[in-house]
């Protein structure tokens, strides 16, 4: 031990020292900076000021970490921000973080009772990424760990159904991913009532189904101008995938995509989406079954990650 722990100029020194890697150092710095800030995107010039970096040294690294796919570089404001390379990452250290397993943890049970896919989704910087996906076995995946979608409209709009106005009106704001007009009186309704019942019912056409699929991993500026103004005919508006309550009062079942809850985290937002990937026919008895279930295991993951709901009170007892 005395020997390895020597004076300064022995030979364990010199080993530590040259164990540390200044490039590699740089390159953690730069990514350190934009974790910490998810929402916000950077311009060489500002990010090699705000680091201390040469413009130079900074350009090497961001070009390399976007070829990586760690970063992503808008086109039209050239400015960086995180990549989806790193939702793989992030998804490899969530399996042994507290998070994953807890919501793992309840997924599997909802998977087996409905012998359906599940899955857990969440807004990570300007993405939805989806975080885990249990079940489905032997049918279609319509959800992959590690997909990535873009957050605008018209995608998007579960992730902000439950939280607070101010929260969707952030989420309205946003360049849309395609040119949609937007019918405010109809997403009032829908935000009204996927609040009073805690959960969404959602339907596609077959189209739309491989549509979206097809979103997954585009920014909207990579389509050309053309493409997008086609696209967004074939999309609609936000909401109008939605069915409330009254579509299956005729007592007739209706097409089902998906069924989703919100799950919230410690600062009383939405922490992620849990979905029921129904995929087929569903009556208001059924709906109701699954969206008990669902709405149940969202609460209880809720509880388990200390979060509240944004539109309660907090306890003043208890602070939550």
């Amino acid at each position: 031990m005395g020997e390895r722990s020597g004076a300064l100029g022995d030979g364990s020194d010199r080993s530590s020292t040259a164990r540390r890697s200044p490039p590699t150092e740089r390159v953690v710095q730069v990514l350190d900076h934009l974790v910490a800030r998810p929402g916000v995107r950077f311009g060489l010039s500002e990010l090699a000021r705000e680091l201390g970096l040469s413009k130079p040294t900074c350009l090497g690294i961001l070009t390399a970490l976007a070829d990586a796919g760690y970063l992503v570089r808008d086109p039209v404001d050239k400015a960086y921000g995180l990549g989806p390379a790193l939702i793989v990452a992030g998804r490899a250290a969530q399996r042994g973080s507290a998070y994953g397993p807890v919501v793992h943890r309840h997924l599997v049970p909802l998977a087996e009772r409905f012998e359906m896919m599940c899955s857990a989704s969440a807004v990570v910087g300007d993405r939805i990424v989806v975080l885990d996906v249990v079940g489905g076995d032997g049918a279609p995946s319509v959800a992959q760990v590690g997909e990535v979608y873009p957050f605008a409209p018209p995608v998007g709009l579960m992730y902000v159904l439950w939280d607070t106005d101010e929260r969707i009106e952030q989420w309205l704001r946003r360049e849309p991913t395609l040119p949609v007009a937007v019918d405010r009186e109809g997403l009032g309704r829908i935000v009204a009532e996927c609040r009073r019942s805690g959960f969404l019912v959602e339907s596609l056409t077959p189209g739309g189904r491989r549509l979206y699929a097809l979103m997954a991993g585009v920014v909207s500026h990579d389509l050309a101008p053309e493409l997008r103004e086609m696209l967004a005919e074939l999309v609609s508006s936000p909401g109008e995938r939605v069915l409330l309550p009254d579509a299956f009062r005729a007592g007739e079942p209706r097409a089902v995509n998906l069924v989703a809850a919100p799950a919230y985290g410690p600062d009383g937002h939405q922490a992620l989406v849990l979905a029921l990937h129904v995929e087929r026919q569903l009556d208001a008895a059924e709906v109701e079954r699954c969206a008990t279930a669902l709405v149940a295991a969202a609460e209880a993951i809720t509880a388990e990650l200390g979060g509240r709901h944004p539109l309660r009170r907090p306890d003043t007892r208890t602070g939550r």
